[in-house]
């Protein structure tokens, strides 16, 4: 299904054919230059969240692209270590409306080749194994066990209730692999579920935007509907970005934020993009997020001498260390999941009372 995109009214009007056109262009040729790995990795980027959001891109919007397309196959012979990124941006361009049928020849190369072979980690295989699917080639036919070993990892549930934002994000990552963005049911059993919701909860807790949509957009293709307290936070965060158009300015920005929480709200069929989107370099700043609790919650729990016990017999000496923007945050978070009880006991360590190293 195509999402459709809804504006406020700005001061200039702009069409949506003309904002997807003015991303498409400040990614492809003002931000970075073409040879730069970080140039890869944001128009893979922008290009997956709008294939993947079933945007209808204008086949103009795409030919800044045109350039990278038309020479895909010299930089793969000569970059076969950014594959991955190389086939992913030639499938989303044709997938989005630019003639060709590259992808084929390349995900052939990629199989001849066998560069999924040189990937360390099953979630590396796994997305390499999605990227040649979506050209009907299996890369490993052998490697029948690929998915459940993903799914092993989703559901250790204690790993997503510790600070570890890698953990965090390769989660979010396998079940997008493992649902193909929402196309197909990932099979996640309660224990994942439960990471996303301990995931989530950190996320919430830090106060993290990025890391937060990233989930909530997870957790809707895998059928769940993401707490309403998070889904608020990232409708503000994505209507409150500063977007400024300036060749000088510094691309060290919040881009990814900004196209993370703007993907969760189309996922969501919320407005989405709602800038005005000038034709040039744009700087894209996050907002200023509430004080967030998770720094002062950790250093409560290393300082306690005896962690037993749960949330309700813990809640009072954690309350007391928080300034009071911090316990409304504490406050929402614990409202917004059934699952905050379950998450503050792996929080708090309470198994590794006594453990002597």
């Amino acid at each position: 299904m195509t999402n459709v995109l809804s504006f406020k009214a700005p001061s200039r009007p702009q069409t949506v054919e003309a904002r997807v056109g003015a991303l498409l262009h400040c990614f492809a040729t003002e931000r970075r230059i073409g040879d730069d790995v970080f140039w890869l990795k944001e128009n893979a980027e922008l290009l997956n969240v709008l294939e993947t959001a079933g945007i209808a891109v204008p086949r103009e919007a795409l030919a800044p692209h045109q350039g990278f397309y038309d020479g895909v196959e010299k930089r793969l012979s000569f970059f076969p270590q950014y594959y991955r990124f190389l086939v992913s941006i030639a499938l989303d361009l044709e997938d989005l409306g630019m003639p060709g049928d590259k992808g084929c020849q390349l995900v052939e190369w990629v199989v001849e080749n066998d560069l999924v072979g040189a990937e360390l980690s099953d979630l590396q295989r796994l997305e390499a194994r999605r990227l040649c699917l979506r050209r009907g080639l299996e890369p490993l036919p052998h490697d029948t066990g690929l998915e459940d070993r993903v799914r092993r990892f989703t559901e250790r549930s204690a790993t997503f209730a510790l600070p570890n934002k890698k953990a965090a994000y390769e989660l979010t990552h396998a079940v997008f692999y493992l649902s193909e963005y929402g196309r197909k049911d990932p099979m996640l059993g309660d224990a994942t579920v439960a990471s996303l919701h301990y995931a989530g909860l950190l996320a919430f807790l830090e106060q993290n935007a990025d890391l937060l949509a990233e989930i909530c957009v997870a957790m809707r293709f895998a059928g769940l509907t993401p707490p309403e307290a998070w889904t608020t936070w990232i409708d503000r965060d994505a209507h409150l970005f500063h977007v400024e158009c300036d060749r000088t300015a510094s691309v060290n920005d919040d881009y990814h934020a900004f196209l993370m929480c703007n993907w969760a709200q189309l996922i969501a069929d919320r407005r989405a993009f709602t800038k005005y989107y000038e034709l040039g370099r744009m700087r894209f700043e996050a907002p200023r997020p509430s004080a967030a609790p998770l720094r002062q919650m950790s250093e409560c729990m290393y300082n306690l001498e005896d962690r037993r016990g749960g949330w309700e017999q813990m809640r009072g000496r954690v309350w007391s260390e928080l300034c009071p923007d911090a316990q409304d945050v504490l406050a929402a978070a614990e409202a917004s999941s059934t699952h905050f009880d379950g998450f503050f006991q792996d929080f708090a360590r309470a198994a590794s009372m006594g453990v002597t190293l």
